[in-house]
């Protein structure tokens, strides 16, 4: 049996925390990670006896994005497969954002690509003082469409504008400050930060909660219509298979610039 890559564990006052257990590729997701995830929002979000929802991830880092090696398996399927993929990755970000639970995503080491959406997904974010922020996609030939309304409703539009453009990395004050992150604390204290939170969800009631997370997503525009899923997630998987991302990856796996990257000329 292979190694259980999203782990769930529940305490006697309710707390679930899953964990993203992939520490080796620094909790990378593929395929597995998001079913994975997607099962556990669906059981988390029916069971009575969740309060609070606790993400993080296992090893150095919270989360670094998508699996190289998965990536360019996925490059190589037909359109209707690669589309079922990028619905895939988009589901897994729907379920989360819309987990009718309170959660609170703990942040350390790299938050990378599909990292910054299952932050911007939770409702509250804590993050050490070494946690490092980057939406990459378009770095490397590709779109982070399926994670943009999440991020746009954490952000707004104009740091989304920035970073999703620019693809630089950012550091948790950076990240405090633009509101992807609520607290900032020192390395190897983020369940000490995080008590005073989840000490608070557990004093509301449950389903003042649910119906407080619900209205508020709602008036937000971001409990996103099927049909703009759907558009969302066409965008992601057509740019995936294109002769850009085809470039960045290779560009990524070879350490160089990219093709459109300007080149100096020469004055000789």
């Amino acid at each position: 049996m292979g190694k259980v890559v999203v782990l769930t564990e529940i305490d006697s006052r309710g707390v679930t925390t899953v964990t993203l257990n992939r520490p080796r590729v620094n909790n990378a997701y593929n395929a597995e990670v998001l079913q994975a995830l997607i099962d556990a929002c669906e059981r988390l979000g029916r069971g009575d006896s969740v309060r609070v929802v606790v993400v993080r991830g296992n090893g150095r880092h919270f989360q670094a994005g998508a699996d190289l090696d998965w990536l360019e398996e996925i490059r190589r399927m037909d359109k209707q497969a690669n589309l079922e993929t990028s619905r895939l990755t988009a589901l897994a970000m729907r379920r989360l954002n819309e987990l009718p639970k309170p959660t609170v995503a703990l942040v350390h080491g790299a938050c990378i690509g599909g990292g910054t959406g299952i932050a911007a997904s939770c409702d509250v974010v804590v993050a050490s003082r070494d946690a490092v922020f980057a939406v990459s996609e378009a770095r490397w030939g590709m779109i982070a469409s399926i994670i943009f309304p999440q991020l746009i409703a954490a952000v707004g539009i104009r740091n989304v504008r920035r970073y999703a453009l620019t693809c630089e990395r950012f550091d948790a004050e950076r990240a405090h400050a633009i509101g992807l992150v609520h607290e900032v604390c020192e390395p190897g204290r983020l369940d000490e930060a995080a008590t005073p939170i989840i000490e608070g969800l557990l004093a509301a009631a449950p389903e003042a909660i649910r119906e407080s997370k619900r209205v508020v997503l709602e008036c937000a525009g971001t409990m996103i219509s099927d049909a703009q899923f759907e558009e969302l997630v066409a965008v992601h998987a057509v740019k995936r298979q294109s002769v850009e991302a085809a470039e960045g990856l290779a560009s990524f796996l070879e350490k160089r610039d990219a093709d459109w990257y300007p080149k100096l000329k020469s004055k000789n």
